[in-house]
């Protein structure tokens, strides 16, 4: 299921962590640097973390446990924002300053609760295809096969205002069948991850940036790692807003939505130094066994291309010492641009590269 081994305690002198998602360690719907650290570690400690999704309260008798229920009920509507998302966090990084890299190892990564929701949103692509009407689809895990099923489906009742996680009560009745014979391979991974932006005060957790967010690369899996630009002392890491899968593009407005324990290493890189691929870029960047990948964010969906092309170069002259028309000249012939979301508003697209391609 896109999951490694995680590195036992007893073979490492980094400690490894517990951090529960509770009322005392989520945010909904933003990052902040003025928020009191949850969780302390030193670099290359392991933190076990349990991330939550907001949208839970669209089959609550699928979707809750009593603790994710308390946290829908006692965290009061009216400061869910000015994003949506529940994250888990911040987590302190000892010694990490502005101008380090904060590298996230991912582990492993399972399930919480089997049961997911792909919520066909007003802010989706073809909203107005679609008479303008929001959809609910909840879908079933299957860890042993690595595949979600779609279980039933209703329309959604969209109110005046929407507020993030509110719970939706619908009569069995009122639920239809889904689709047969679908399989949707499990991908889990982070849609929300990273570390506090430079700027003072609530930012929202919807459009991705320098310092991660919303990000919405689902090759952000197990045995990957992204590298982050620090902004603060201590980075402050927050993650949240887990998946079973998601397509590139995320063009309905959301992906399986899903409650996600992953296992996560986190390794602080000083002054961007050697074996960090995120040394000296604006935007995170994404290490696969495979592939470098990096990102552009804009609201001009040409302009994120821009930008993703622009990182890739720049990553290939520092990492294969080539010129910056060669490094072009490879973005082209054997990169691969990808549109990653087309729904935050601030758009993002990624360029993905195979790393033995200098041998």
């Amino acid at each position: 299921m896109n999951a490694v081994t995680p590195i036992k305690a007893e073979t490492t002198s980094h400690k490894v962590h517990h951090l529960p998602a509770t009322l005392e360690t989520i945010q909904w719907g933003y990052f902040d640097g003025s928020v009191e650290p949850v969780l302390r570690v030193n670099s290359g400690d392991y933190v076990e973390i349990e991330c939550l999704c907001h949208h839970a309260g669209d089959a609550p008798d699928y979707l809750m446990d009593d603790v994710i229920r308390e946290i829908y009920e006692k965290v009061p509507e009216e400061t869910r924002s000015p994003g949506v998302h529940i994250l888990t966090g911040p987590i302190y990084i000892e010694g990490a300053e502005p101008g380090d890299t904060l590298e996230c190892r991912v582990l492993h990564m399972a399930p919480r609760l089997k049961y997911g929701v792909n919520f066909v949103a007003q802010w989706g692509l073809l909203h107005e295809e679609f008479g303008r009407k929001e959809h609910v689809l909840i879908y079933e895990a299957d860890v042993h096969k690595n595949v979600a099923r779609p279980v039933f489906q209703f329309e959604y009742d969209s109110p005046e205002k929407g507020v993030p996680g509110r719970i939706t009560t619908v009569p069995a009745s009122e639920r239809k069948h889904a689709p047969e014979g679908i399989a949707v391979p499990l991908r889990l991974h982070f849609g929300t991850a990273g570390v506090c932006p430079a700027e003072d005060g609530r930012l929202s957790t919807v459009p991705p940036g320098s310092w991660g967010g919303n990000v919405d690369n689902r090759e952000f899996v197990a045995g990957t790692a992204m590298f982050y630009p620090v902004n603060r002392k201590g980075a402050l890491f927050w993650a949240g807003d887990t998946h079973f899968a998601e397509g590139d593009g995320e063009v309905n407005g959301t992906a399986i939505e899903a409650h996600v324990n992953a296992t996560i290493q986190l390794i602080l890189h000083k002054g961007r130094g050697e074996h960090n691929p995120g040394r000296t870029m604006k935007n995170p960047v994404l290490e696969t066994p495979e592939l470098w990948i990096t990102h552009g964010f804009n609201e001009d969906l040409d302009e994120a291309a821009r930008e993703a092309v622009l990182e890739m170069i720049d990553l290939l002259v520092r990492e294969w010492g080539i010129t910056r028309v060669e490094a072009y000249s490879l973005c082209s012939v054997a990169g691969d641009l990808r549109v990653t979301q087309v729904v935050d508003g601030v758009k993002g697209i990624h360029m993905a590269m195979r790393r033995d391609i200098k041998r």
